[in-house]
């Protein structure tokens, strides 16, 4: 979830300087935008996973400092939950065999470190939330050890007031509330980053936007929630509801939530950040000792580390990210949109369809959000969240048709074609998008076949809820570990 930091207490003199600190770094961000100073001329693509820990019974294990200890690779990195980790992939381009060479990279770093794990009795799971967690598991001792986690935490129930409320209805109706946000630890996903110029930036974030609902509902992997059967991609509630900083009165008047899809098409990356100097008030006013730019004016590279802080308590679907690498500024597009899973193959096959759909519409004579309500965009969103690859999608020209229809007829030929242009082998796109076509073909993604499993589980034993999850997980892993598509799978392996 961001940068670490130190514990502290923070005053109003603290908040006073970094509201002025971060208005001091947005101005300095304006001018270097003006100035064209930002590394353009490799683009680069970069992925993130977030991955669940469990014992030798599939229960959540909270044991994420010593499974890191054991795995000693700085890929690795803690979670909000003790009983998550995540995997930093270091950035390469796509073009020839970059996603296969992704697939190879990311495949050797799980399974060195499922071995490493698996001798302590922890095993790793990649799933958008574990099926056998339970309210009793996501309490605020069961948060991280990083004073950053304790920090956000204290910050987002100082400024909501009261318990937080998750109340999410799909098959069964979960109403629960906590007094920490540790229930967000039990969302885990796979971050896409795309690296593009300043001037690409507002093009790409629209694109993402435009397809994020499609993405949603070809990748939906978090069917469950404290054993009951909620949306497709529970994940997505879950996350908008666990970190809200308002209480109703606060949202009555129309406050911006800090989980947030937007409101309104770009025309800059400025428009974003921006947004989130005027719109957001500081979780973490930490003020760093630059002076951005004093920094500027000698010809250096600022850090703007208090507009980038700010940044990382914003969650956007779609974030926007300034980053300095070796020196150099570039931007990039966060796209924070799926879960995990449920194979690392999978994990690429959504890639290359992100990747590939979103150069196409960036470079189309005319561009779809200006065919489209920012409005339509959002409920495509929520509506894939809620009903998965079942779910009903509006595209301008089409009307509104079934995801699967959607994906096959128009988005699937466009991210072949994007893909082409990006410089991606060919039998590269067509392994790739040919998983994404199969699960078109059989209606099958992560949540599609976690479902029928559970109640295959349920029709042929005698197993309660609890012990059905346990025996879902069981059957869920073994399908991860052979890294065969998620359709591709038999609902109990053991017969395959």
């Amino acid at each position: 979830m961001g940068q670490d930091v130190a514990s502290r207490t923070f005053t109003g003199e603290d908040r006073q300087r970094y509201r002025a600190k971060v208005r001091q770094c947005l101005d300095v961000f304006a001018r270097m935008l003006g100035e064209a100073r930002f590394d353009v001329e490799r683009p680069l693509t970069g992925l993130e996973i977030e991955l669940n820990l469990v014992d030798g019974g599939f229960d959540p294990a909270m044991r994420n400092a010593e499974v890191l200890e054991v795995i000693a690779n700085p890929d690795f990195v803690t979670e909000l939950g003790q009983f998550t980790v995540e995997i930093n992939v270091p950035p390469r381009p796509l073009a020839g065999a970059g996603a296969t060479d992704y697939e190879a990279q990311v495949r050797a770093s799980l399974n060195a470190a499922a071995a490493a794990a698996e001798g302590i009795g922890t095993h790793i799971v990649m799933v958008g939330i574990l099926p056998t967690l339970q309210e009793g598991h996501v309490t605020v001792e069961s948060l991280s050890a990083n004073p950053r986690y304790a920090l956000i935490n204290e910050q987002i129930v100082a400024a909501r007031g009261e318990a937080v409320r998750i109340q999410i209805t799909g098959r069964d109706r979960l109403s629960t509330q906590s007094d920490s946000i540790a229930p967000e630890a039990a969302c885990t996903s796979a971050q896409l980053h795309l690296q593009v110029s300043p001037e690409q930036f507002p093009a790409y974030w629209n694109a993402a936007q435009c397809v994020a609902g499609a993405q949603l509902a070809l990748g939906a992997n978090s069917p469950f929630l404290f054993g009951k059967e909620l949306w497709a991609e529970t994940r997505i509630a879950l996350f908008e509801q666990a970190t809200d900083t308002r209480p109703d009165e606060l949202k009555a008047q129309g406050v911006r939530p800090r989980v947030w899809f937007g409101e309104r098409w770009i025309t800059s990356i400025f428009d974003l950040f921006e947004e989130n100097v005027r719109y957001f008030p500081a979780l973490l006013p930490i003020c760093d000792e630059e002076d951005p730019t004093a920094t500027l004016e000698r010809g250096d590279v600022p850090r703007l580390q208090e507009l980038r802080l700010h940044n990382g308590t914003i969650y956007r679907w779609n974030r926007p990210v300034y980053d300095v690498v070796r020196g150099k500024p570039h931007v990039r597009v966060e796209n924070r949109v799926l879960p995990a899973g449920p194979t690392v193959v999978d994990v690429l096959a959504n890639a290359a369809f992100f990747y590939g759909v979103t150069r196409t519409l960036v470079e189309a004579d005319r561009p779809l959000w200006t065919q489209m309500s920012f409005r339509a965009a959002e409920d495509n969103f929520h509506a894939a969240a809620r009903d998965g690859i079942d779910a009903g999608l509006y595209w301008p020209g089409v009307g509104e048709v079934p995801a699967t229809e959607l994906v096959l007829r128009r988005l699937l030929p466009m991210a072949h074609e994007g893909l082409q242009r990006w410089g991606v082998d060919a039998d590269v796109r067509e392994r790739l998008l040919g998983i994404v076509e199969g699960r078109c073909l059989t209606q099958t993604n992560g949540a599609a076949w976690q479902q029928r499993a559970l109640r295959h589980i349920e029709a042929t034993s005698d197993l309660d809820r609890t012990d059905a999850m346990r025996e879902l997980l069981r059957r869920y892993v073994r399908g991860m570990h052979s890294n065969r598509p998620v359709h591709t799978w038999e609902l109990d392996p053991d017969e395959g």
